[in-house]
């Protein structure tokens, strides 16, 4: 026997996939850009600090809970706004999913497209789905929630920094209406305002 061979069944299709989620997982749980395959950036501009604000969106399409799902919708919505809305990148710092998988989007420390004239010094977090429909599961509120702990403790996001939905900066729908419901609850669990 291989010692070195991923255990379980990875003959599967479900199976491999499973263990490329497994290998592009980072030790602060978030799924890296090489897992759903992303294509690179035309250009990747650092923030000069750490965010003062923390943006949430929903992407407004399909709802993604399975991985697979998952891996498809970012992919696409990365192509989407590459090539429609010829942004640089996919404009998200992180996705998250409905069962609670964070994804990497432009990550940690780069500045995003996703809240004009706050992207600078802003974190934009998309719930994969449409929010004015479906309801954030707890799963994906709870990562949500580690996520910005993460970053508060690794310096990327400043300790007073200010919880918004995207209709806060902008006229919009964004995040829909059962994410931006769900602000004063998440505000007072992570003790901000």
């Amino acid at each position: 026997m291989n010692e070195h061979a991923p255990e379980g069944n990875v003959n599967t299709s479900e199976g491999l996939l499973e263990h490329r989620l497994c290998d592009g997982l980072s030790s602060d749980g978030v799924i890296a850009r090489s897992v759903w395959k992303a294509a690179d950036p035309r250009i990747r501009t650092e923030m000069k600090g750490p965010a003062r604000m923390v943006i949430l969106h929903h992407t407004a399409l399909r709802y993604c809970v399975q991985p697979r799902d998952s891996l498809a919708q970012l992919a696409y919505i990365q192509n989407l706004h590459m090539h429609e809305r010829e942004f640089d990148d996919i404009g998200y710092n992180f996705l998250i999913s409905g069962d609670g998988s964070v994804y990497e989007g432009r990550g940690w420390g780069v500045v995003g497209a996703h809240a004009k004239e706050y992207n600078c010094d802003s974190v934009g977090i998309a719930f994969m789905g449409n929010f004015n429909e479906e309801l954030p599961t707890p799963a994906s509120l709870t990562a949500l929630q580690r996520l910005l702990r993460v970053g508060e403790i690794s310096g990327h996001v400043r300790p007073d920094f200010v919880l918004v939905g995207h209709r806060d900066v902008a006229k919009t729908e964004c995040p829909g209406e059962n994410v931006y419901s769900a602000l004063t609850k998440l505000r007072t669990q992570l003790g901000k305002r």
